[in-house]
């Protein structure tokens, strides 16, 4: 068999053969603790659960509109015309299973060979990917951890030209738990204002754990709700990563290619799913509050074991359920360390390069986990490393 050319310029996602590496060790009698998987580990609100059981019940188990069923549809632009300050309407959302799709749908119907496309480097693995597999180029904005893994403002200036089709942005971000502030937002629209033909993909899926300040989307910037795609979703605000539930804020024109894109791949959202959405956005937050509190402590007891181990120090993350440390001054690279963790003191990390090539000398620790789980992580951490220097 033969695959197309293609195929051989498609990444991948490093966490799910790690997890499947640590799972494997663990069916033989391994004790492993899990860093490496970006999910929340709460489980779905109760009262989602019972929209969803309630709708299966109630006879929602045929096809839905492929864009989303209106009910969830109006209920996600209003959510997002009221948290972002924009004037949205149901034309302009696509719902998709899970946010991967809105990353894979915006890129096909936007991108083509010889475009480029500006994103941030570290960052979600599947940016890279999708914007290789279409023959495009990547152009990385590099983040810099002394400026909290935020843009370098004169690097992106200088990396827009008549070729740069989408910009890539994701705040909070994956894997370094950095933010785009306000100001910095603003200074990017106002960049863009001179290339008018630029898109902007604004990957906002952890928009809701943030620690600091508010949340700002690009698409509230003058001139660029026409210009903005909004991914958004349900995985991680409300602990839903097995539903597949996400969607995409969009240009109505773009929402009518994305959904065609849609009849052509997946048909539609379950749905039932659909149904529990609804339930997530206009039903109580509290668990949403409770979750983000938990989250918090997580990261300031996390921040400070790792910033304890000599050799390693660790920003302060401010949004998303990410650590994202240095350990160059380890002298041993990341993936090296990475596979020490898991196969000799049982932690799943993952190394800082599976998110580009600008996260050499970093891990990535995902603190969606228990306190207890955590404090005995770092215990090992602190252990291996503490070996690697005697030896």
């Amino acid at each position: 068999m033969q695959l197309a050319a293609g195929m051989a310029r498609l990444g991948t996602e490093t966490a799910f053969s790690v997890l499947a590496r640590a799972r494997a060790l663990e069916a033989e009698g391994r004790d492993i603790i899990h860093l490496e998987i970006g999910e929340p580990d709460f489980d779905t609100p109760r009262n989602i659960i019972q929209a969803g059981v309630a709708a299966l019940q109630g006879g929602y188990t045929h096809y839905t509109p492929a864009a989303g069923i209106p009910p969830l549809r109006e209920a996600i632009a209003e959510y997002i015309a009221g948290t972002r300050g924009i004037a949205v309407g149901p034309e302009n959302v696509v719902v998709v299973p899970g946010g991967k799709p809105i990353i894979f749908f915006s890129i096909m119907a936007l991108v083509q060979a010889g475009d480029e496309v500006i994103m941030p480097n570290p960052s979600f693995p599947i940016y890279e990917s999708m914007v290789d597999f279409v023959g495009a180029r990547p152009v990385f904005v590099p983040l810099i951890e002394e400026k909290g893994f935020g843009f370098d403002l004169d690097v992106f200036a200088a990396s827009l030209s008549d070729k740069t089709r989408l910009v890539i942005l994701n705040s909070p971000s994956n894997p370094t738990g950095g933010v785009l502030h306000q100001d910095q937002i603003a200074a990017i629209a106002r960049l863009l204002a001179d290339w008018p033909r630029v898109m902007v993909l604004s990957d906002e899926i952890y928009s809701r754990m943030l620690y600091v300040g508010q949340h700002h989307s690009i698409a509230s910037e003058p001139g660029m709700l026409e210009r903005t795609i909004i991914l958004d979703g349900f995985s991680k605000t409300y602990a839903m990563t097995g539903w597949r539930l996400g969607y995409g804020v969009m240009p109505e024109a773009l929402a009518k290619a994305v959904t065609q894109l849609q009849i052509n791949a997946t048909s539609c959202v379950n749905a039932a799913t659909q149904m529990a959405g609804i339930e997530a956005l206009r039903g109580p937050q509290t668990d949403v509050d409770h979750m983000v509190e938990a989250f918090l402590g997580r990261r300031d007891r996390i921040v400070a074991g790792l910033n304890a181990i000599p050799g390693i120090r660790c920003v302060l993350p401010e949004g998303a359920f990410y650590a994202f440390p240095n350990i160059s001054d380890l002298g041993i690279g990341e993936q090296t360390l990475a596979d020490g963790l898991l196969q000799e003191a049982g932690v799943a990390v993952l190394p800082g390069t599976a998110f580009g090539s600008h996260g050499k000398g970093y891990l990535r620790l995902s603190y969606a986990n228990s306190v207890a789980n955590i404090d005995r992580a770092l215990e090992r951490i602190a252990a291996h490393v503490g070996r690697l220097e005697r030896a």
